[in-house]
């Protein structure tokens, strides 16, 4: 067979490495030139002096405070959570790329060995950029140098490769189950001490509002939990995805998801999971006798759904399961149903990426295991989908929405979890904020949570 052009016989056959390197550098060359035209003078410092490094295979650590994109010659492109990943060319998640564990300690590496195609990769690679990096455990920063440090066998700072990390210190912190204020600010990147080598540079301007010409009319109060021409407006694809209303906690989300759900036409069905007992080496047989499928039936927690799913056709709902991350299918991926069937439902996607495209493998139910949280360990096998009328503000995190409805029955509780709420939309008259405590009565006052140790070291 005739090879191509400049093939050598020391190509690679990783397919990896070929997924990264697919790209027509003529299109992203014009796109690159596109985009230096339009950013601004402050963009264009850190870009040349990034690229600048990477040139010359210098090698550091960069922190970007705040919205850019950039391109070298071979990147990674990584982000903290599934729905940012798909915001970034080529992106992946930290954990699917880079081998992350799940719950990380002081001593966790990467799972990726020194004859992987995944290290083949880590070698070739000019630049790696992590996205929302602030959000994650300074363990996982600390286990991928450890890992690229092996893997390389170069003793400098990521083997001595060239990584920007990217992400506000304003937006949520990384979450440490039962943590105090304290360990929650210990667990940032800028506590480790990488970030003794890390150089920051800042970016003030807030690019989400750069669309906004004029300033509306936002005194304007909602007198209730609506979605306005909702009904007019369901098999608009566009429709649901610039919309979301935003909500401190699953229970509020939940109540708000019910009440715009009955709005909708149409027969409600009931989709019932099946739970039990998940059974290994830790787990003792009398454990499952202990546990009815009632009491297992009963257990709610922030990794699964309620035993009881409902839908309707034309509702909107949202992935809490990496499926396949390639076709736009991760955590946080918005999908409309267009049929429900016994044993699969059948969604169109609504995010950016494939707006409107069919999911022809359809929606299957699969097997949920919480990892944390629960004094037993138990498995539910159940649709991996919830109704996303609504969603937590922690889950709106890197998403860009044109209009946002914010419904705080109680206040925030987190570190700038109100500043990330009212950030999400690109102009000032998007954001609607309906504020109902304890009272009863409504307000336009309510808590922020600010955690200001955190900034100390930027």
């Amino acid at each position: 067979m005739p090879v191509p052009i400049e093939f050598s016989a020391d190509d690679t056959v990783n397919i990896l490495v070929l997924d990264e390197l697919d790209y027509n550098r003529f299109v992203i060359g014009r796109e690159l030139q596109r985009c230096l035209a339009l950013i601004t003078d402050v963009q264009t410092k850190v870009y040349d002096v990034v690229m600048d490094v990477v040139s010359n295979d210098r090698g550091g650590m960069f922190f970007l405070y705040g919205h850019v994109r950039s391109k070298g010659e071979i990147v990674i492109n990584v982000a903290s959570r599934g729905i940012a990943s798909l915001l970034l060319p080529g992106g992946r998640t930290t954990h699917s790329r880079f081998g992350l564990p799940i719950n990380v300690h002081e001593s966790s590496t990467c799972s990726i060995s020194q004859q992987s195609p995944q290290a083949e990769l880590f070698i070739r690679t000019k630049l790696i950029i992590w996205n929302e990096a602030p959000m994650m455990h300074r363990y996982c920063f600390e286990a991928l140098d450890m890992t690229m440090k092996s893997i390389l066998q170069v003793d400098k700072l990521f083997g001595g490769k060239v990584v920007v990390f990217r992400g506000d210190f304003r937006q949520i912190l990384p979450v440490v189950p039962k943590a105090s204020r304290q360990d929650i600010v210990h667990a940032t990147i800028n506590s480790s001490s990488l970030w003794n080598f890390c150089c920051v540079m800042k970016l003030t301007k807030n690019m989400r509002l750069q669309s906004c010409s004029s300033p509306s009319n936002v005194d304007e109060k909602p007198t209730g939990i609506r979605l306005p021409g909702l009904l007019s407006n369901i098999y608009d694809p566009d429709y649901f995805q610039g919309r979301a209303i935003l909500a401190p906690t699953n229970e509020c989300v939940e109540f708000v998801n019910d009440h715009l759900m009955s709005l909708l036409p149409g027969d409600e069905k009931v989709y019932l999971s099946s739970d039990s007992m998940f059974r290994d080496e830790q787990t003792m047989e009398d454990n499952a006798e202990i546990y009815s499928t009632e009491f297992l039936n009963t257990i709610r927690c922030s990794e699964l759904r309620s035993h009881a799913l409902k839908f309707k056709i034309g509702a909107p709902v949202m992935l809490i399961k990496n499926i396949d991350q390639a076709k736009g299918l991760c955590n946080g991926t918005k999908l409309q149903i267009i049929r429900t069937s016994i044993h699969v439902l059948s969604c169109k996607t609504l995010s950016r990426k494939n707006i409107g495209d069919m999911v022809y493998m359809f929606i299957p139910r699969m097997t949920l295991i919480p990892s944390t949280g629960l004094p037993i360990k138990f498995q539910r096998r159940q649709f991996p989908l919830i109704v996303s009328f609504a969603m937590t503000i922690n889950k709106s995190q890197g998403q860009t929405l044109s209009h946002v409805g914010l419904y705080l029955p109680k206040h925030v509780f987190s570190h700038d979890q109100l500043y990330v709420a009212l950030s999400r939309v690109t102009s000032r008259g998007g954001i609607k904020i309906f504020i109902k405590l304890d009272s009863s009565e409504l307000t336009n006052v309510t808590r922020n949570v600010v955690y200001k140790e955190v900034f100390h070291r930027i």
